[in-house]
Formats: structure tokens, sequence, C-alpha cells
């Protein structure tokens, strides 16, 4: 279990990783980089950055490459940023977990079929709704509130009016 300081730290590397690809890299190779989480050691000396790259599979591998050359500026900022007698070394390694759930969704639309009778009552409802919808725009609103209904002229008496004569 990690300790409450670890965590905070963690999180302050995080925030500070990922405010620096956004605005102060300039490498070419780092684009589409998402820092999803920040793993820091119990002795705070090597931080393991997790990271979701989007684009093929040499796409994800150049960004990696250009993030790890980059690995001590951005420790330099963490240093900047974070209080501590040793700056974690940054260890940036590709989270999969993106791709994974999309590739799991692929596989279970693959998999389930879709001739069944639940899906097709609901679409069934969709489309009554839709024609109801359809009805609605046919009829004019109703315009007959006037602003008078909203606002009250007539002083009744014992009040005293704002706008005097």
């Amino acid at each position: 279990m990690s300790s409450r300081r670890t965590l905070k730290a963690a999180e302050a590397i995080r925030e500070v990783v990922s405010m620096a690809i956004l605005t102060d890299l300039r490498d070419p190779r780092i684009s589409g980089v998402t820092v999803t989480s920040v793993e820091v050691s119990g002795d705070m000396r090597q931080a393991k950055v997790n990271v979701s790259v989007m684009g093929s599979e040499q796409a994800q591998q150049l960004c990696l490459h250009g993030l790890n050359s980059a690995a001590g500026y951005l420790q330099q900022k963490v240093a900047a940023r974070i209080d501590t007698r040793y700056t974690p070394k940054l260890l940036f390694v590709l989270d999969m977990g993106v791709k994974r759930s999309i590739e799991i969704a692929r596989l279970l639309g693959d998999v389930l079929p879709s001739d069944d009778p639940l899906v097709a009552a609901e679409d069934d409802d969709v489309d009554t709704d839709a024609e109801d919808d359809d009805a609605d725009e046919e009829t004019p609103p109703d315009d007959s509130w006037t602003d008078a209904d909203y606002f009250d002229d007539d002083d009744e008496e014992g009040e005293d009016s704002i706008l005097r004569d």
C-alpha cells in the first residue's frame, strides 16, 4: 500500500509531466500522448509514468523513444514542482488499457448476436418515439401566454408602488 506522501507526489508528477508534454516539448515524435497514471516507488527515487499513445505500433514506439530522450528535461520540471531530497527518475511505459478495452468491445460486438429480441424491442421503441416527435413538430406552439400573465401592473390597495407619478 502506498503512503499518502507517495500518492501526492505521484499526482504532482502526473500534472507536471502532462502539462510539460502539452506545452513545452517541441519534439515532432511526441504527439497524441496522454499521461494516464504515475506510480512512485517507496523511496521516491523512481517514477513509472504510464502513457497512452494514439496511433500505430510504430508511432507508439517512436513516441516512447522521444519521451525517454526528453526525460531529463521533464525531471527538471518535476524537481522544480516537488520538494524532495531526490528527484524521481522518470521511466515511461506504454499503457495498453485503452487499446485493450477497444479490442474487447470489438470482440464482444462480433460475438454477441444482433438478432437479440431485447435489442429489436428497444429499436422499435426508438422508432415510435421518433414518430411522436414528428407529430409534435407539426402542431404550432401555444402562444397564449403574454407579458400580462407574468407582470401585474395593477397596484392593490395598501401596497407601496416603486414607481411614483
